[in-house]
């Protein structure tokens, strides 16, 4: 894919990982508009989009090394879940749960406008394939 419109990434201000992701982007001359996935983050129904979209695991979706995780014991939650419930009920409850708080989040988290791209975490070999 090449970004020929303007991506969306949702980071966290003070995020070295989203620095870092956002100073690749400008190197490359690609586009974007920035949102705080802190003040504005993901609604139940990008979410409904862009996890199916991404082709990844629901669980690439949780930032693992954030407070809100720990605290919130996530990881137990997404265990019992998928040991009682259906994928998709597991889905709408993770889902749920990703948008109450957007420090859940694994970040970046990038979109292309026409969502046929989602990228979660920076990785420069994945982004290099998919954005170059």
């Amino acid at each position: 894919m090449t970004a020929s419109t303007p991506l969306t990434v949702l980071c966290h201000p003070r995020c070295s990982t989203c620095a870092k992701a956002l100073a690749w982007l400008d190197e490359h001359g690609i586009e974007y508009h920035w949102r705080s996935i802190i003040e504005e983050n993901p609604s139940s129904d990008e979410l409904s989009r862009w996890i199916p979209t991404s082709g990844l695991s629901i669980r690439r979706f949780f930032n693992t090394s954030g407070m809100a995780y720990r605290s919130q014991n996530v990881k137990a939650q997404l265990d019992d879940w998928e040991k009682t419930l259906s994928t998709a009920e597991v889905q709408t409850k993770v889902i749920e749960l990703l948008s109450t708080d957007g420090m859940l989040c694994k970040r970046p988290l990038v979109l292309d406008a026409e969502g046929n791209f989602v990228a979660v975490g920076f990785k420069v070999a994945e982004w290099e394939a998919a954005l170059l």
